[in-house]
């Protein structure tokens, strides 16, 4: 059962048909996917669940693709929720979770949302994807692209991890490497997109990624019996996650499956690029392009997010905040999570780590509160950046590696 009903402006409201290929409205805005909920929730329930498959896809009735034969899944999606506990006592959290999107196909969130927009692309007869990435949405793409039979064309920082740069190579890609951020790739995308025949899956520029994302939302309820928790941390770049997450909420709050408390939104960025967080502490409803844009941790790196009204809307009305942390204090973050509970996870998990200290530590929130942070990547994938911390030594002593913790 398919209940995709037309596609929607975020911003004017236009209303787009469905089954055919879609960019951004003429105003500029991001389309949003919308459904007859009402039919959705007369034909399909949570019963419905316990037959599903253990993916994203479970959730089929509430997303875009109408043909089950189009669907390209390398089985993304129920992604583990594990409780945290020597972390959790470290920094005074009593009820502390870890959402971890690090075990996706190509090893992050990315899977979710490329998952989907290439299972569309296949439905709507697009055969030449491009994208710019700070590099695992670029390897999603690549692989969702391989799987597919389409071509992929990706532009990406000269300096994203080496371990995005193989993927893409090693799943077939036309891999151009750029001398600047993600900005500078997108407009390469831009002024060449029509030229070549090429669709652009640029974040937001098409509405379907975000679908796949949504489905983060989806999980969470589902993992905690239908409760959200108080407080979900989000490492937000593009923010698409979070903005997709907020928009689950409100379609199973229509479907009747949850209440409508939402839990307080918290985007999290660093230090060397903040528009959002600037943003919300300026009380304006758009970023600005944020100069000089640097971090280690690449996925953060974006200097103005498309959809930042809509990030700032969604922490705005829940009454959460934007709030950016240091290179250094997402990595030192980054390792006593491993040392203390086993989970290596990629720096920008790592920088919600480092918020939720500085948050507890404030009294913004409180040690009793329900709180879940979304690791958005395996830290496998960004060896270079967690190699600061611990340099190779000579001889047999490491003593302190890299200055942080001592070895047990």
């Amino acid at each position: 059962m398919n209940t995709l009903s037309h596609l929607e402006c975020s911003r004017c409201l236009k209303r787009f048909d469905k089954g055919l290929p879609h960019n951004l409205c003429e105003c500029g805005g991001p389309l949003l996917v919308r459904y007859d909920l009402g039919k959705a929730r007369d034909n399909w329930n949570r019963d419905w669940l316990q037959r599903a498959p253990s993916t994203m896809w479970r959730y089929a009735p509430v997303l875009p693709v109408s043909r089950p034969e189009n669907i390209v899944s390398l089985g993304e999606g129920f992604t583990p929720l594990l409780r945290s506990r020597r972390t959790a006592a470290r920094i005074g959290a009593r009820d502390l979770w870890i959402k971890d999107e690090g075990m996706n196909p190509t090893g992050s969130f990315k899977a979710r949302g490329l998952s989907c927009a290439v299972s569309m692309a296949v439905e709507l007869g697009i055969k030449k994807l491009a994208i710019p990435s700070a590099g695992n949405a670029a390897s999603a793409m690549a692989a969702y692209a391989a799987s597919a039979g389409l071509e992929a064309h990706i532009f990406m920082p000269r300096d994203v991890p080496q371990s995005n740069y193989i993927e893409c190579k090693a799943y077939g890609a036309h891999v151009t490497l750029v001398d600047g951020l993600i900005s500078d790739c997108a407009k390469i995308v831009a002024e060449r997109k029509d030229g070549e025949g090429w669709f652009d899956v640029s974040t937001l520029k098409e509405p379907y990624r975000i679908e796949g994302k949504k489905t983060m939302g989806y999980e969470l309820a589902e993992q905690f019996q239908w409760a959200l928790p108080d407080v979900i941390f989000y490492p937000t770049g593009g923010g698409v996650g979070l903005i997709g997450m907020w928009k689950a909420f409100q379609e199973m709050e229509t479907l009747g499956w949850i209440s409508s408390k939402r839990p307080r939104m918290i985007a999290v960025q660093a230090e060397g690029c903040q528009p959002v967080v600037r943003a919300f502490n300026e009380k304006t409803e758009r970023s600005e392009f944020w100069q000089e844009a640097q971090t280690l941790a690449s996925g953060l790196r974006v200097p103005k997010p498309l959809g930042d009204f809509l990030i700032l809307e969604a922490v705005r009305f829940s009454e959460g905040c934007a709030i950016a942390v240091s290179d250094e204090e997402l990595l030192n973050a980054g390792v006593q999570l491993a040392t203390d509970d086993g989970l290596f996870v990629a720096p920008e998990g790592a920088a919600c780590v480092a918020a939720l200290e500085k948050l507890l530590a404030s009294g913004f929130l409180k040690p009793e509160e329900k709180i879940v942070i979304y690791n958005t990547g395996c830290g496998l994938k960004y060896l270079e950046a967690y190699s600061t911390r611990f340099p190779r030594q000579s001889g047999g002593e490491e003593g302190k590696l890299g200055g942080l913790i001592t070895p047990r």
